[in-house]
C-alpha cells in the first residue's frame, strides 16, 4: 500500500459512528481513508459494508487491540477483506493501555509475539500498521509493519516520529478537531475527549516526552494542552492545524471530529479540499 493509495487526509471515528452512507459521502468528498477506532473486534464485520459501498476508499483499524482479539481470527478477517477488496484494507493493531487490561504484560514483547503470529498467518508486512508512541515501538513499526499510527499527538511529535521512522515508513497522524470559533465552547468539547486520556500512563508519558509538564497534564488539562490536542477555530484555523502534521512529515492526517452532536459529516464537508 502506497501513500498515494491512502491520500493526504482521512477521517478517524469510532466504528460505531460510521456506516455505508457515511463512507460513500467521505469518498465523494475526496477523503482517502476511514480509520475505525474504539477497538473493532476480531471478526471485523463492520468493515465489509464500508468497502462494499465504496470504490476507492481505504478502510483501516486504529486499532484492533491485541489483548482483546487473537491474531488467528484477525488474520482470517484480513484475508476475507483482502480477497473481496484487494489493497483497500489496512490492519492497524496496538497494545492499548494497561489500565484497561487485567492481563497486561510488557507491551513490546506482546506486540512482537502478535506480529510473529500475523507472519505465520500470512498477513503482509505492508498491509499492517502499528499504534506507536515511544521510540521502541516506533522502531518496531518501522521494521515489522508498513508504519505507525500515533494517537493523541502534536505536529512536534510527528516531526520527531518521522525522523525516527525514516523517509519510507507510513506515518498517519491522528488529530482531534473542534470546528467552532468560540474558544471556550470549543475547549469544553475538547476537554470531554482529551480528559479521558490524562489518567492513562502511556499517553501521559508520551505527552511528557513531547514537552508538556505536570501542570499542563493535571486534570482537566491546561488550555495549551487542549488547544494543541483538540485544534479548534474556524475552517481555516483548523485546516492550518491539520496541515501542520503534513508539513512535519506525516503521510496522512486522520481527523477526529469532536462536536456536541457527533456530526462527523458536517465538519468533513467544511474541511474537504482545505487541508
Amino acid at each position: 500500500m502506497t501513500t498515494e493509495d491512502l491520500g493526504r487526509v482521512a477521517i478517524w471515528a469510532p466504528y460505531t459512528h460510521v456506516d455505508a452512507h457515511v463512507a460513500i459521502e467521505l469518498e465523494e468528498l475526496g477523503y482517502g481513508a476511514i480509520w475505525l477506532g474504539a477497538s473493532p473486534g476480531a471478526q471485523l464485520d463492520m468493515v465489509d459494508p464500508l468497502l462494499d459501498a465504496t470504490e476507492r476508499l481505504t478502510v483501516g483499524t486504529s486499532i484492533v487491540n491485541i489483548w482483546a482479539s487473537a491474531p488467528g481470527p484477525v488474520a482470517e478477517s484480513f484475508h476475507r477483506l483482502d480477497q473481496k477488496h484487494p489493497g483497500r484494507f489496512l490492519l492497524g493493531i496496538g497494545a492499548g493501555h494497561p489500565e484497561a487490561t487485567s492481563d497486561y504484560r510488557k507491551p513490546y514483547d506482546a506486540l512482537v509475539d502478535y506480529l510473529d503470529k500475523l507472519d505465520e498467518h500470512g498477513v503482509p508486512v505492508q498491509r499492517r500498521a502499528l499504534a506507536a508512541l515511544g521510540p521502541r515501538v516506533l522502531e518496531l513499526a518501522r521494521t515489522r509493519t508498513a508504519g505507525a499510527l500515533p494517537y493523541l499527538i502534536t505536529p512536534e511529535y510527528t516531526r520527531g516520529a518521522r525522523k525516527q521512522l525514516g523517509p519510507n515508513a507510513l506515518l498517519v497522524a491522528e488529530q482531534k478537531i473542534v470546528l467552532d470559533a468560540d474558544p471556550e465552547r470549543a475547549r469544553e468539547i475538547g476537554r470531554k475527549r482529551v480528559g479521558m486520556y490524562l489518567g492513562l500512563s502511556n499517553y501521559v508519558a508520551n505527552l511528557k516526552r513531547i514537552g508538556f509538564t505536570e501542570e499542563h497534564l493535571e486534570s482537566p488539562g491546561s488550555d495549551r494542552l487542549i488547544d494543541e490536542l483538540a485544534v479548534h477555530g474556524d475552517v481555516e484555523a483548523v485546516a492550518a492545524g491539520l496541515r501542520a502534521h503534513l508539513t512535519a512529515g506525516a503521510d496522512q492526517v486522520a481527523i477526529q471530529v469532536l462536536s456536541a452532536d457527533n456530526d462527523i459529516l458536517g465538519a468533513a464537508r467544511a474541511l474537504a479540499g482545505r487541508v
